[in-house]
C-alpha cells in the first residue's frame, strides 16, 4: 500500500504544479512579452514483480515557456524596421509641414516678382518701389525662417540621437544583468527560469526598435547582441556602451561612436529609431538645407546681376540688391598644421548641392564629395591660381600638415544670411543706364543691345558712335579699324554691345547715357524675367524651379516614409500575431487546462484516501 500512496502523492504534486502554472499563465495574460508556460511530465520507472512491472507514478520534468526562436527573431527584425519607419515618417512629416506652412517660399517668390512687375508698370512711382522693397524683405524673412526651422529640426535630431543612445545603453546593461541571472540560475537548477528569459526577450525587442541588432545565443544560456558591422552591445554579462562625439568638422553635430574604441559608427547603423535619425539627417535634412541655400544663391546671383545692369532714379548704376552667404569652410578638428582655406563661388551654374572635403596628403591636395567620389581639381590653390572645381574657387594658405582636411559647404548656410541690401526705394535700378540707337539709313539687318561690362569705367556714360566700314570691320568714335566677328560683343568704355543679324558697310550705332532714368522701365522688365531665368544646373534651373525641386524631393521622401510605415506596421502585426500564436496566453485553453488539472488533483487525492483506508484496514486486521 506504500507504493499506491507514493503513486497518488506523485500525481497530486504533478497536478498541483500544473494548477500553479495555469494560474501563473492566467495572471500574466496582459503582461507584455510574457510567454505561456507548459508543464512537461514523465513516467517514473516501474517496479518489477514476478515477471511483470507495476507503475510507480509521475515525475514533473520541466516547466518551460512556449517559444520559437525563429518567430522571436522575426519579431525583433520587424520591430527594428517598424521603429525606423515610424521615426522617419514623423521627421519627414515635420519638414514637409515646414515647407508647406505659413513660411511657404513659393508664395513669397510670387509676391516679390508680382511687385517687380507692378514697379515696371510705374517705374517712377515711389509707392510701387516701396512695395517692392517690402516684398523683398518678406522674401528674405521667409528664406531665413525656413533656414531657422531646418536648423531647429537639426537640433532636435541631435538631441534625439543622444537620448536614443542613452536608452540603448540602459537596455544593454539590463540585458547583460539578466544574462548573469539566467546563467547563474541555469547552473544551479539545471534550466533557466522562463520568466527571466521573457524579460530578456522583451528588452531585446525594445532594443531592436531603437537600433538594428543581431542576436547570437551562447551555450551558457546567455546571448550576445551586436549592432552595425559587428559592434558588440552585449557579450555575456558585460555591456558595451555606445557614445556620441562631435563631428570632426562640426562640433554641433553628433556622431555615434563606440564608447570604448571611439570608432565612428554613424554610417554603419541602419535600423530602428537611431538608424532613422541618422538616415534622415544625412539623406533628407542635409540635402534640403543645401537645396534651400542653393535656391537663395541662385535668386541673389541672377537678380543682383540684372540689377547691376540698371540705373536708379538718380541715374546711378544699380548695385547689390540681395545679400546672401557664400560657402562655409570647416577645418577638421584633427588638423595639425596651420593651413587655411578660403572658398568662393565662381560659377553658380555648376553648384551641385553637395558638400566637399579637400584633403592634403603631405605633397598634394585632393577633393571628394559627400558620397566619396573624387572631384577633379584644376589650378595650384594660390590666390593667383586658385583650385577650381564644382563651381568653386579654393585658395589654400598657411602650412597644412599631412592628413589635414577641410570641409566645404557651398550652400548649406546661404539662406540663413539672406537679406535685402538696399533700403532706399530710389536706389532700385528700374531703368537702363545706356541706350543704343541704329542710324535711320542703316541697310544691314543688325539689331543692337547694350549692357554693362565694367560699371567702374569712368567713360561709361560718354556718348560713342560705332561705324561699320564693312560687315567685318568697324571703328569707334573715328578710331582705328577693328575686326568684327559675328556673335562676339563689341566692348568699349565699360559697355558691351551685342549685335544680332548682319551689319553692312556704312551702318552706324550710337551709344549714350539714358536721360530718361525716371520713366524708363527697361531694366525692371528684365528683372521680372529673372523669375524664370535658368541659373543652376548649367543654366537650366531657375530659383523658383530649384525650390520646387526641394519641395518635390522632401515630399517624395515623406511619401516613401509613410508607405514604408504602413508596410512595416503590417509586417510587425503579422510577426506579433505569429509569435503570440505560439507564445501567447489563450484564456479558453487555460480554462480547459485548469479543469483538467483540478480533476487530476481530485483523483490523486482520492487515490491517497483509498490507500489510507486500505492501510488502516490492514492495521485493524493485524490488531484483531
Amino acid at each position: 500500500m506504500a507504493d499506491m500512496l507514493s503513486t497518488g502523492v506523485s500525481g497530486l504534486l504533478a497536478a498541483q504544479i500544473g494548477l500553479s502554472t495555469v494560474s501563473h499563465n492566467v495572471a500574466n495574460v496582459n503582461t507584455d512579452g510574457y510567454s505561456r508556460q507548459l508543464v512537461s511530465y514523465g513516467t517514473r520507472l516501474p517496479e518489477g514483480q514476478n515477471g511483470y512491472y507495476v507503475g510507480t507514478g509521475v515525475n514533473t520534468v520541466a516547466v518551460q515557456r512556449a517559444y520559437s526562436q525563429f518567430l522571436n527573431s522575426s519579431l525583433w527584425s520587424a520591430s527594428s524596421s517598424k521603429g525606423r519607419a515610424s521615426t522617419m515618417a514623423s521627421l519627414t512629416g515635420q519638414i514637409n509641414n515646414q515647407l508647406s506652412g505659413s513660411s511657404n517660399l513659393q508664395t513669397s517668390l510670387d509676391s516679390f516678382f508680382g511687385a517687380v512687375q507692378d514697379m515696371a508698370n510705374a517705374p517712377s512711382d515711389i509707392a510701387s518701389r516701396q512695395v517692392l522693397l517690402a516684398r523683398a524683405g518678406g522674401l528674405a524673412s521667409t528664406f531665413r525662417a525656413l533656414s531657422g526651422q531646418f536648423s531647429q529640426l537639426s537640433g532636435q535630431v541631435q538631441q534625439q540621437i543622444g537620448d536614443t543612445v542613452d536608452s540603448i545603453n540602459s537596455d544593454s546593461q539590463s540585458i547583460a544583468r539578466l544574462n548573469g541571472l539566467i546563467r547563474s540560475s541555469a547552473a544551479t537548477d539545471g534550466s533557466p527560469p522562463a520568466d527571466l528569459l521573457d524579460q530578456r526577450d522583451a528588452l531585446v525587442n525594445k532594443l531592436a526598435g531603437e537600433v538594428g541588432v543581431s542576436v547570437v545565443p551562447q551555450n551558457d544560456n546567455t546571448i550576445s547582441v551586436f549592432v552595425g558591422n559587428g559592434q558588440a552591445l552585449v557579450t555575456g554579462t558585460e555591456a558595451h556602451a555606445l557614445g556620441t562625439a562631435p563631428n570632426v568638422y562640426d562640433a554641433t553635430r553628433k556622431e555615434v561612436v563606440g564608447a570604448d574604441s571611439g570608432a565612428v559608427l554613424s554610417g554603419r547603423i541602419g535600423g530602428g529609431t537611431l538608424g532613422a535619425l541618422l538616415d534622415f539627417r544625412g539623406n533628407v535634412l542635409d540635402p534640403a538645407q543645401g537645396q534651400l541655400g542653393r535656391t537663395a544663391q541662385a535668386l541673389a546671383s541672377a537678380f543682383n546681376a540684372q540689377h547691376m545692369q540698371g540705373a536708379d532714379l538718380q541715374g546711378g548704376l544699380g548695385g547689390t540688391f540681395f545679400n546672401v552667404a557664400g560657402p562655409t569652410v570647416q577645418a577638421a578638428s584633427s588638423n595639425r598644421g596651420s593651413g587655411t582655406l578660403g572658398a568662393s563661388i565662381t560659377d553658380i551654374g555648376m553648384l551641385t548641392g553637395k558638400d566637399y572635403v579637400l584633403s592634403y596628403d603631405g605633397s598634394s591636395w585632393s577633393m571628394r564629395d559627400t558620397s566619396g567620389n573624387s572631384v577633379a581639381l584644376s589650378g595650384s590653390g594660390t590666390s593667383a591660381d586658385p583650385f577650381k572645381a564644382a563651381g568653386l574657387s579654393l585658395v589654400v594658405g598657411g602650412s597644412a600638415g599631412a592628413g589635414d582636411s577641410f570641409r566645404v559647404q557651398p550652400s548649406r548656410d546661404a539662406a540663413a544670411g539672406f537679406s535685402v541690401a538696399i533700403d532706399d526705394p530710389g536706389r532700385v535700378a528700374a531703368a537702363a543706364p545706356l541706350k543704343i540707337t541704329a542710324a535711320a539709313g542703316n541697310t544691314g539687318t543688325a539689331t543692337p543691345a547694350v549692357s554693362i561690362s565694367d560699371g567702374s569705367n569712368p567713360g561709361l556714360f560718354n556718348s560713342s558712335s560705332i561705324v561699320f566700314s564693312s560687315p567685318t570691320s568697324y571703328s569707334i568714335d573715328g578710331g582705328a579699324a577693328q575686326a568684327f566677328t559675328p556673335g562676339q560683343p563689341i566692348v568699349h568704355n565699360g559697355w558691351s554691345v551685342q549685335l544680332g543679324g548682319t551689319p553692312q558697310a556704312g551702318d552706324s550705332f550710337g551709344v549714350q547715357a539714358n536721360s530718361n532714368a525716371q520713366g524708363d522701365n527697361s531694366n525692371a522688365l528684365m528683372l521680372g524675367k529673372v523669375a524664370n531665368l535658368g541659373v543652376l544646373d548649367g543654366g537650366v534651373t531657375s530659383a523658383g524651379r530649384a525650390y520646387s525641386q526641394l519641395v518635390s524631393q522632401v515630399g517624395s521622401a515623406g511619401a516613401l516614409a509613410n508607405d514604408d510605415l504602413t508596410t512595416q506596421t503590417a509586417v510587425y502585426s503579422q510577426a506579433m500575431s505569429s509569435q503570440q500564436g505560439v507564445s501567447g496566453v489563450n484564456l479558453d485553453e487555460e480554462a480547459a487546462n485548469l479543469l483538467r488539472y483540478q480533476q487530476a488533483y481530485q483523483a490523486s487525492a482520492q487515490v491517497i484516501s483509498t490507500a489510507n483506508t486500505i492501510f488502516g484496514a490492514l492495521l485493524g486486521a493485524v490488531r484483531g
